[in-house]
């Protein structure tokens, strides 16, 4: 084998045991732009999946709880004594519709509103527009910290690429100061570059799947409560209209 070959083998060998190819010593052996690039991909993805947890709990709370209210509200008993015992404290979206709906009724109805059609045509106005202000306020809610997992998903794998470029960029300066063209001398430079790619895919990619998941079952949940906002507008009306 010939010395120059012998030295380029040595040189890898050297290069590659003075490197920690691990991805914390990729880390701790990075530049400090690209180390700030990966704590802030680490940072986003531990907050992207402490919101999935959370949306996911509250999701099936919410439907187990709506659940739970549809079968008292269809159950055939009074409205009157269902908003007496959740009125004051609804503990959750379905509920609120409901409690503001019936709050709507009660004050008209003890101010005489309801005696003539059109007094009777605004009081509907009014039971609509409360319910359609809480459903408003209660989606609104809900999808709170949803942009931050669209925003994720959608900007992250540029930040992981922004911490590539400037990792390989570096990589090719060590090579103009070393004067050495060997792949040992950039590889692990390179590694550490690449890295902050997959960091940035670490976290694109369950923001991405999760922001679509949780927003379609929002958007079923949000069609679940303007559907019994519905349901229950025309049951006010038929009641009002009975009272003619």
């Amino acid at each position: 084998m010939e010395p120059s070959v012998i030295d380029s083998v040595a040189l890898a060998g050297s290069v590659a045991s003075s490197h920690d190819m691990t991805p914390l010593g990729l880390f701790l052996q990075a530049d400090w732009v690209v180390k700030a690039v990966m704590i802030m991909l680490l940072v986003a993805s531990l907050w992207c999946w402490a919101i999935i947890f959370d949306k996911v709990m509250t999701i099936r709370k919410l439907r187990r709880n709506a659940a739970q209210f549809e079968e008292s509200f269809w159950s055939g008993g009074s409205l009157e004594d269902l908003y007496d015992r959740i009125g004051n404290r609804p503990s959750d979206p379905m509920s609120s519709i409901f409690a503001a709906a019936m709050r709507e009724w009660r004050r008209s109805a003890a101010k005489g509103l309801t005696a003539t059609g059109q007094l009777r045509a605004s009081l509907r106005s009014r039971i609509d527009q409360a319910m359609n202000v809480t459903i408003g306020r209660e989606m609104e809610s809900l999808e709170k910290s949803m942009p931050f997992l669209a925003s994720v998903g959608s900007v992250a794998p540029f930040v992981g690429l922004f911490g590539t470029v400037w990792g390989i960029m570096n990589s090719f300066s060590s090579i103009a100061v070393s004067k050495n063209t060997s792949l040992a001398v950039v590889a692990p430079g390179i590694a550490e570059a690449l890295f902050a790619t997959a960091l940035g895919l670490v976290a694109a990619i369950p923001a991405v799947i999760a922001y679509n998941k949780l927003s379609n079952d929002l958007g079923k949940y949000a069609a679940r409560m303007e559907a019994f906002s519905v349901e229950f507008g025309s049951i006010l009306s038929r009641q009002l209209d009975e009272g003619e």
